[in-house]
């Protein structure tokens, strides 16, 4: 212990850069939670041993940049799939990103110094817990927010397992970020005190938190029937007009079968390529894979979900502005429509958390002459929808909506006023590489922990599940397969906790760990000094 004290004294930034490298492989697809968890013990204990306050900043600065570039180097595999920027500034928009991203752990290592620096490692850590909920919440919403990944996903079990994120309904996902670092700071004064016993059943008690299965829903009585697919559309083919109609075989006959029952069919996100809603310029229905007909094109749809079905699908709808006459495309809207059996839009919703540099250029005065443009295809930028909506199917149920990367922002996927019976999360994850769609879908996973719902993921090119109310994944289609599921909705649980108050049982439970750390051993001091 005192040979790695000297070690982190001598090298303290490539220390810190180190524990943020290995505390990533906590993160999907490496599920390194044993590892992750004594890196960020010694990542608590580091910062503690700061000589001052700019050490400190710096120690959570290095930590941060270190592990949010690794966790997010899918970001990355955007540029390879667009062709107006070299690939190679792929590797180098992660790094700069997580310049500013690593700026909340620094922040939330700076406060933590100034607040407890003379406190003992068990509570300085408690109080850094504190603070790092409070600073990541602050990163979900600030500059429009970026909160992938949450520190708490290491806290996620595997498929069959919530494992501690089980207690996410009563904490919520920034607060499980500070369990982390609780845990953390008490194996460090643990292992400080060499209080061995109680060390190794920490870490059984952890392990075998984080590995025992949990207990599933129970199925609904007479729930709603549906039909997922996943079409593999490829990212190099889903903007190839040349190959619309092959693609909408694909989905069609994936589709098919059970069309004559009364069931839910969910498409992902880009799976329809046709323009369905009525009113735009002809040239604009005229790419269509039906000869320019969009009522057409919905009967067409209907004819293949089946007479009783509802759909839900990923569209793209276009807002059009005029002058002299003529219409142009103004905005787009990234949405999700539903159809029923006869081709009539029952309902719609529109994307609000749009990603950018995704879906829209930020500055686009500035940074379009420079040569940067959006990593998907097309030049109009998206204009975002107003927020968490449910749709209304009848008898397939209440759905709540979510497109894609929405689904990552916790306390902002239901809207509270009219709670949905399940979640729809469609989304296109060819372009997340490797370690993007495991993270997409346990952060899908953490949402139905929260809320109390079920979560129904239907993807391009995979991973897509069927997640139930307490994050349990009940079926699934692995990524490069072309496959289609069918089965009973889970049912939903009653309003938990979290899907009642949102992120302010968050920032409740940062309040309480900072008069713990913080408040608490100073009143004690207070206290003995008077006695």
């Amino acid at each position: 212990m005192r040979r790695l004290a000297e070690c982190a004294a001598k090298w303290p930034k490539l220390t810190a850069l180190l524990l943020g490298i290995v505390a990533a492989c906590g993160y999907p697809p490496l599920h390194g939670w044993w590892i992750a968890l004594p890196a960020l013990a010694a990542f608590v204990w580091h910062v503690h041993q700061a000589p001052d306050w700019k050490a400190a900043f710096v120690r959570g600065w290095i930590f941060g940049w270190a592990h949010l570039t690794l966790a997010n180097n899918w970001i990355a595999t955007a540029f390879t799939h667009q062709a107006k920027m070299p690939e190679f500034l792929g590797w180098l928009a992660v790094p700069l990103l997580c310049i500013y991203l690593a700026f909340y752990p620094a922040l939330a290592a700076l406060l933590a110094h100034l607040a407890a620096k003379h406190s003992k490692p068990l509570g300085f850590g408690i109080a850094f817990a504190g603070f790092w909920i409070i600073t990541e919440w602050l990163r979900s919403w600030a500059f429009t927010g970026y909160p992938w990944p949450p520190l708490g996903l290491i806290l996620l079990g595997d498929w069959d397992s919530a494992g501690i994120a089980a207690t996410l309904p009563w904490l919520g996902t920034y607060a499980l970020s500070g369990l982390a670092l609780v845990l953390a700071a008490i194996l460090v004064w643990l292992v400080l005190e060499r209080r061995w016993l109680l060390t190794i059943g920490l870490c059984a008690g952890v392990a075998a938190a984080m590995l025992l299965p949990t207990v599933k829903t129970k199925p609904a009585q007479g729930g709603v029937q549906y039909t997922l697919v996943q079409p593999l559309l490829t990212q190099d083919e889903i903007n190839d007009a040349t190959k619309f109609e092959e693609q909408f075989e694909r989905v069609a006959d994936l589709t098919l079968p059970g069309r004559e029952q009364s069931r839910l069919v969910l498409w992902p996100e880009s799976a329809v390529p046709d323009y369905l809603e009525d009113g735009y310029p002809q040239r604009y229905y005229d790419r269509m894979t039906v000869g320019g007909d969009p009522a057409f094109a919905r009967r067409r749809i209907g004819s293949v979900i089946g007479p009783d079905a509802s759909l839900l699908t990923g569209v793209v709808n276009l807002d059009f502005r005029e002058k002299a006459g003529i219409k142009s495309v103004e905005t787009a809207r990234n949405s999700v429509i539903s159809l029923n059996g006869e081709g009539e839009i029952t309902g719609h919703y529109a994307k609000a958390h749009l990603v950018p540099y995704g879906e829209y250029l930020p500055m686009r005065e500035i940074l379009e002459p420079l040569g940067f443009s959006r990593l998907v295809a097309g030049s109009i930028d998206y204009k975002e929808g107003p927020g968490a909506g449910t749709l209304d199917l009848g008898e397939h149920g209440r759905a709540g909506i979510q497109i894609c990367y929405e689904i990552v922002f916790s306390g902002q996927v239901v809207d509270q006023a009219n709670r949905p019976d399940y979640i729809f999360n469609p989304s296109n994850d060819g372009w997340f590489g490797l370690w993007g769609p495991p993270q997409h879908l346990a952060q899908a996973r953490m949402r139905a922990i929260e809320e109390g719902l079920p979560v129904l993921r239907s993807t391009t090119t995979g991973i897509s599940a069927i997640i139930d109310a307490r994050g349990i994944v009940r079926q699934s289609i692995p990524s490069g397969e072309a496959k289609a599921v069918s089965g009973t909705i889970p049912s939903a649980l009653e309003p938990t906790l979290f899907a009642q108050v949102g992120n302010g049982l968050a920032l409740g439970w940062a309040a309480f760990l900072l008069m713990l750390g913080v408040g608490l051993p100073r009143m004690l001091a207070l206290a003995r000094g008077q006695g």
